[in-house]
């Protein structure tokens, strides 16, 4: 870890007490709240320990990372990422990120760890097609669909990181599933 960035999670630990949550729910909620300097987040994120911990085996055992968008897939620093929203064409009632989703699916299969920090329709749509995820992060961001795709999330039983509000963001989502890839566990 860099100089300023313990430095930076020194101040954030300065502020704020972590010590009472779960190792991986922790990492997250660190890591989260050290790349937008939001402190709200500590009361915003919903996680379940059980969830993180079968999602960071996924991702140790090498299984496929999926982004909504290429601002997620850029901040997920140690994973080759798929990530088809390029390449994707809406229509037939589907936006470009949805289609991505589908795309992405058709190529990964079930048991994929999958990361949506862009997109509520690219996270309704991983939950109508029933993909069968290793673990969903999703926090897109937005006033249009974000707080209620993260509701529909959470409702779905998948596995998850989510958070009730609107923010998000494709820094907050890579932040998260790096959370997973960096924190040191015993």
């Amino acid at each position: 870890m860099h100089a300023i960035e313990q430095e930076s999670f020194a101040i954030l630990r300065s502020r704020i007490d972590l010590s009472h949550l779960e190792p991986l729910t922790r990492a997250i909620v660190e890591r989260i709240v050290h790349s937008s300097a939001d402190l709200s987040y500590v009361d915003d994120l919903v996680t379940e320990e059980e969830a993180l911990q079968a999602g960071r085996a996924a991702l140790l055992a090498g299984t496929a990372v999926v982004a909504d968008v290429q601002m997620v897939a850029a901040g997920i620093t140690t994973r080759d990422v798929v990530c088809h929203v390029r390449d994707a064409k809406a229509g037939g009632g589907l936006t470009r990120s949805a289609v991505a989703v589908r795309m992405a699916f058709d190529e990964v299969g079930p048991g994929a760890v999958w990361v949506v920090g862009c997109a509520p329709t690219a996270l309704f749509e991983l939950i109508e097609l029933g993909v069968e995820p290793a673990l969903v992060v999703g926090l897109p961001v937005g006033f249009v669909g974000a707080a209620e795709s993260k509701q529909a999330l959470r409702d779905s039983g998948l596995p998850a990181v989510s958070n009730v509000s609107e923010k998000g963001g494709s820094a907050v989502a890579a932040a998260a599933l790096n959370a997973l890839l960096y924190v040191e566990t015993t």
